[in-house]
């Protein structure tokens, strides 16, 4: 063997195997966070979801039948309290939309504003509002709404012949009732600026704007995305 052989023969036997332990043990070692680390990310998250609940989105359960077959009994809805966000310096940049007839809205109860309330808008701003014999009829034209129904139940002509010139519900608020009859024109209600006129879908079984008035503009929460 020459001398040359010798020494890559030597290289390849110096060199260990790939693979093969050298005699060093190599140990895996587990970094938990400590306490600081856990608590500062359970604020976080708290944080967060606060912010989300409070400015962005709102669950929601459906108490009541006036929404029905729309939203039933016992339905949960995520709310968007973002979409109908007021006009300011951020509007160019959030997608800020009005109210408009045949939204379906959540809103503080204007009666007990701790409690909340779904229902569909009829009437904006300026609309004239009439109803006959259940039938809604809006600035003059009555109106296609697949979407209500009316079941079986006692005769009210305040119900169905609205505005009535005769207080028979008992189930009317006797301050909306004084009120109503200012806005009244010609037989029908004149929505005032900033208030709206809404309705349940299941018309014969709510209990809503014919009973107890307008909703606020600042009353509105937001407007169901997610059932």
């Amino acid at each position: 063997m020459t001398t040359e052989e010798e020494v890559v023969v030597a290289a390849v036997v110096a060199a260990p195997a790939i693979g093969v332990q050298t005699g060093h043990h190599s140990h895996a070692h587990l970094v938990f966070p400590n306490l600081l680390d856990t608590l500062r990310s359970l604020l976080s998250i708290i944080v967060i979801s606060l912010f989300v609940l409070t400015f962005v989105v709102q669950p929601f359960r459906i108490p009541s039948e006036s929404m029905e077959r729309t939203l039933l009994v016992g339905d949960f809805l995520l709310v968007n309290k973002q979409v109908y966000g007021p006009p300011g310096a951020w509007r160019w940049l959030l997608p800020y939309e009005p109210v408009e007839r045949g939204d379906v809205i959540v809103f503080h109860f204007p009666l007990d504003p701790s409690d909340h309330v779904v229902k569909r808008v009829v009437g904006v701003p300026g609309d004239r509002i009439r109803l006959q014999n259940g039938v809604v009829c809006v600035n003059g034209q009555k109106q296609n709404e697949p979407f209500a129904i009316f079941e079986g139940t006692y005769q009210d002509n305040f119900r169905d012949q609205f505005p009535a010139r005769l207080y028979t519900d008992p189930g009317v608020d006797t301050r909306w009732w004084l009120l109503m009859r200012q806005d009244v024109k010609n037989g029908e209600l004149v929505v005032p600026p900033g208030m709206y006129f809404v309705l349940g879908d299941n018309r014969n079984h709510s209990r809503d704007s014919r009973y107890w008035g307008f909703v606020p503009r600042a009353n509105v929460v937001g407007l169901p995305f997610l059932i």
